[in-house]
């Protein structure tokens, strides 16, 4: 039987989170988002150790970082989270690494599927149609951690949505972009729905009334961007289930439905 190496009690564990980072960084491969989480401890973890229990020769426990680790690990840890009024945020949005494009493919594609859902989640619940990029937009930043999306990342995550026909760039520069939160197709549905559910098979409206009218309040038709309503309509007056006639101003476009 092998006895143990007696035990030399001492005064401070030192915890070295700068040399650990050191040895595995051919590990992280420059991964941010998943180092910040693996790598370093968080600092209410630190605390709550029980060292007693743990290591009954260490009478206190001592962090020992950089300035850089350390500023990681209060980043990895945020006290406070940002808040949009009634909209719930998901948990990502509230932590740094997410608001720089990664450089690492398989991670910038999890990234940018998370900024996908989450500005079409947004728009939707806000009735938010058009997001221009060079104006404030809610979702572009977080002062509760001091963060912005570049205008690279913002680019990126909004011809993300236009690859898979859930936005469009309005002009060449990419400064204004229409969101589709529900693709055209299925706009053009929705209308159908709703004359269906009111009776006006073979009624006539006016684009602003239904786009603001009595009948269309509580639906998602009301208040919906004129540029994608049209689009819609005119897909519908392709299939033959619609007529559009001029009036004598732009607002006076009537609709005759034949549903």
């Amino acid at each position: 039987m092998v006895l143990p190496l007696p035990l030399r009690p001492v005064s401070t564990m030192v915890l070295d989170f700068e040399r650990s980072n050191k040895r595995t960084e051919r590990q992280r491969k420059t991964d941010p988002i998943r180092d910040k989480f693996t790598t370093l401890a968080p600092e209410p973890a630190l605390k709550n150790l029980n060292l007693p229990s743990k290591w009954p020769f260490v009478s206190s426990l001592e962090l020992k970082t950089s300035p850089r680790s350390a500023s990681t690990v209060k980043e990895a840890c945020p006290r406070e989270m940002q808040k949009l009024g009634d909209f719930k945020l998901p948990h990502f949005f509230n932590y740094p690494p997410y608001f720089t494009l990664q450089p690492v493919r398989e991670t910038r594609e999890k990234q940018v599927q998370l900024w996908k859902e989450l500005i079409l989640d947004y728009c939707r619940t806000q009735k938010i149609f058009v997001i221009k990029l060079e104006e404030e937009f809610p979702l572009f930043s977080n002062s509760v951690i001091e963060r912005t999306l570049s205008h690279e990342a913002r680019e990126a995550f909004l011809s993300a949505l236009a690859a898979e026909g859930r936005a469009e760039w309005l002009d060449k520069g990419h400064r204004s972009c229409l969101i589709l939160w529900h693709r055209i197709q299925e706009w053009a549905d929705i209308i159908v729905n709703f004359v269906k559910d009111n009776g006006f098979e073979d009624s006539v409206m006016t684009v602003e009334e239904i786009r603001s009218g009595i009948e269309s309040r509580g639906t998602e038709l009301h208040g919906i961007d004129r540029t994608i309503l049209m689009r819609a309509l005119k897909l519908l007056e392709q299939k033959g289930k619609l007529a559009i006639f001029k009036g004598t101003s732009t607002d006076d476009e009537g609709i005759k439905f034949s549903v």
